[in-house]
């Protein structure tokens, strides 16, 4: 209780006629307080409960470090809006740390049922061998199916740190650039995941990766000894112009793929992403 309760019942005890009460009952109110700050009360009357960390043998709680070589992807889901009380659909995103290529795909929940086998195509939708598969801590990704999958892919699958929330900064800024700017915010159903993950296959990620150019960071060490990264204009490119830049690109692909192959991905009809956009 508070501290003027307190004096109230030590004065009310004393007057009717219990004489224990009889220092409390001109006790000073701050002085209460006081006393309840001290160790001595705290260890008597203090009950306190740590939280506990819920452990999960499921992936290494790490940053990816690919030292120049794509294959390290981040990925993310994004909500497409609730509409009186109803979920929208989901898309997942994921974005090489080097290269920025980037595949998206939509699925109607993010449970294992229809996830899992969306994943499969996602994966599938990089040209280039992936090495490691890097979320957040959320159950949709760090569960025993996906984990399952991602070995038999031969993938490492890795998880954001606590306390450092730029862990999965790249494809998290990804959401908001290139789904938001292109789909919105505005509740989408959920029966429409099949229609939109032909949409993300046939012209997104095509116009992804082969058209829409971004920012690379240039990393510049100051007098003091400071890294600083910098987003220079002249550093813009597409990713799969980024992806031609590494030394021997041709060494990073998956097994029947060639760059010839990549080169047919050039000329998707960006037209069509207008009508489809229009009329959804």
């Amino acid at each position: 209780m508070s501290g003027p309760a307190i004096k109230k019942i030590c004065e009310r005890a004393f007057q009717q006629g219990d004489g224990r009460y009889e220092r409390l009952a001109t006790i000073s109110i701050s002085h209460l307080y006081n006393l309840r700050q001290s160790k001595t009360y705290e260890r008597t009357r203090g009950n306190k409960n740590s939280t506990r960390s819920t452990q999960r043998a499921i992936g290494v709680r790490r940053r990816p470090d690919p030292q120049g070589r794509p294959g390290y992807i981040r990925v993310d889901t994004v909500h497409q809006g609730d509409k009186d009380g109803v979920k929208g659909l989901y898309h997942i995103n994921a974005v090489d740390e080097v290269t920025q290529y980037e595949v998206v795909c939509t699925v109607e929940k993010i449970s294992e049922r229809y996830l899992v086998p969306v994943l499969e195509g996602l994966l599938a939708g990089f040209p280039f061998r992936l090495l490691e598969f890097h979320s957040d801590n959320g159950s949709e990704f760090i569960n025993h199916q996906v984990a399952a999958l991602l070995n038999k892919l031969n993938i490492a699958l890795s998880k954001s740190r606590s306390r450092h929330s730029n862990d999965n900064a790249l494809v998290e800024s990804k959401n908001g650039s290139v789904i938001r700017k292109l789909l919105g915010h505005a509740h989408i159903p959920q029966h429409h995941a099949e229609q939109f993950n032909e949409f993300d296959k046939k012209y997104m990620n095509p116009y992804i990766n082969y058209h829409r150019p971004c920012f690379y960071p240039e990393t510049r060490i100051d007098k003091k000894g400071k890294e600083k990264k910098v987003y220079r204009y002249e550093n813009m490119m597409t990713p799969y112009e980024k992806f031609l830049s590494l030394d021997q690109p041709e060494q990073y692909l998956k097994e029947g793929i060639t760059l010839e192959q990549l080169k047919t991905c050039l000329s998707p009809p960006l037209s069509g992403i207008n009508r489809f956009v229009r009329n959804a």
